[in-house]
């Protein structure tokens, strides 16, 4: 039996990660329980997981002592054990993270006493040093994904030139064993084998086929698509069956603006969403955003600085009103029941009925995280998250293991779910090539 030895990270990252090792031994180190605790207090996603955490201790607590071991669902058992640090070599144990070293200690005690421990952590440095130590590691993989396989929502397919031609007079393509993997909301670009220069845009239905998209391409707040991806975009956005929108792309791609541009549209010209609520996930560096002084529109204005200038740049371009015009004379952008920004760890607990719902740099939260701020959409409301796979500023995430790609994975093939990812950028050649080169 194996023996699995879990960082703080981990239970952070999936508080339901103790129940997925079956006939495993679980080992949590005492370092873990001291460092949950001083985060239970906190008002923010890890404050909230550890909670489940130690719920979830304290029911297992009635089956008998941790410290001896206690029995699991799936066949397994769960134990808190204690080490000191003094077995960690006299080299490495300057470390200035104790808990780090209290947790190897421990690894390597359960090792010597002959166990087949596995070290299960999210940090790849604490990784690294544990296999130099001659521990065998693994970063916490049950919510990977395959980044190379992730979904995009559209593909290219040569067919024959009667395919083309047929699809161009009817509008229509029922069938084909091209289309048997098509999955809901895809688009097809449709690519003449003969011609290469004549293609056809189409979006498959599973109950209807492929469709052809209008040849009036919307332009939701007077915002033109740049590209055929811009263009899928657009149709997923404005749709109103499709409550779950994603849009995965580098900087300059258009995600947002579009994002916004669709948000404007629905809200305040079709009025088919009551507002817009506008969120991204705080990432602290040393303090978090509850420190920062000032109110907490004054906190949030200082990192949703972009969206403000975006909005902005839409109202000129439209050349319809003004931001303050907009939203009925309010002196601030934000200052209206219009538009809302929010963080990520303040909407737990509230329930968000016909509302356009944007979540920015949603690569920066856990499967956890998404799955939580989701069940918070209500009737009628749309929810579309933006990120970029390759811009993670969260340390224990990377492509495949973020919730932005986890709810691709996951939610790809059902009838109110779309995504695009851009693989061109529509800002300055400069910033194209700096996508490119750096």
């Amino acid at each position: 039996m194996k023996t699995f030895v879990l960082d703080t990270n981990v239970l952070i990252h999936d508080p339901e990660s103790l129940l997925q090792f079956q006939h495993s031994r679980l080992v949590l180190p005492l370092s873990v329980i001291e460092e949950l605790d001083q985060f239970k207090r906190l008002n923010d996603d890890r404050g909230y997981s550890v909670r489940q955490v130690s719920r979830l201790l304290d029911r297992l607590r009635s089956k008998g002592k941790l410290s001896q071991g206690v029995p699991l669902e799936h066949g397994g058992s769960l134990a808190v054990e204690y080490r000191k640090v003094d077995k960690i070599p006299l080299q490495l144990s300057g470390s200035t993270s104790q808990k780090d070293n209290e947790l190897l200690a421990t690894a390597l005690w359960l090792k010597e006493k002959g166990e087949s421990v596995v070290l299960i952590s999210k940090d790849l440095n604490l990784r690294i040093k544990a296999e130099v130590l001659g521990l065998e590691t693994e970063d916490y993989e049950r919510e990977k994904v395959p980044i190379q396989d992730l979904y995009k929502g559209w593909k290219e397919v040569l067919v024959e030139q009667e395919v083309i031609d047929h699809f161009f007079k009817t509008h229509l393509i029922k069938e084909g064993e091209w289309m048997k993997n098509l999955l809901a909301n895809e688009f097809v670009i449709l690519k003449s084998k003969e011609n290469g220069s004549q293609s056809g845009l189409g979006r498959f239905r599973p109950e209807v086929g492929l469709t052809m998209l209008p040849s009036t391409q919307a332009r939701p707040w007077g915002i033109k698509p740049l590209n055929v991806q811009q263009r899928f975009a657009i149709e997923l956005l404005l749709d109103k069956e499709v409550n779950l929108v994603t849009l995965l792309g580098v900087p300059g791609s258009g995600k947002t603006l579009l994002t916004l541009a669709a948000g404007l549209d629905l809200v305040f010209e079709s009025e088919t969403y009551r507002r817009m609520l506008i969120s991204r996930p705080v990432i602290p560096v040393g303090r978090d955003i509850g420190f920062l002084p000032g109110t907490k529109e004054e906190k949030l204005s200082t990192w949703m600085g972009a969206v403000k200038d975006n909005i902005e740049f839409l109202c000129d371009a439209a050349g319809k009103v003004t931001p303050t015009e907009l939203l009925g004379g309010a002196s601030d952008l934000f200052g209206s029941e219009k538009i809302e920004v929010e963080a990520v760890s303040f909407l737990r607990g509230r329930s968000l009925p016909r509302v356009y719902f944007i979540i920015d740099d949603a690569q920066n939260l856990t499967p956890h995280e998404v799955k939580t701020i989701i069940s918070r959409a209500g009737e009628g409301t749309k929810v579309v998250l933006t990120g970029d796979l390759y811009q993670i500023d969260n340390p224990y995430l990377d492509a495949s293991s973020n919730g932005l790609s986890y709810l691709v994975d996951r939610f790809k093939g059902q009838k109110l779910f779309g995504a695009v990812k851009f693989d061109k950028t529509e800002r300055s050649t400069l910033a194209a090539l700096a996508n490119e080169l750096l």
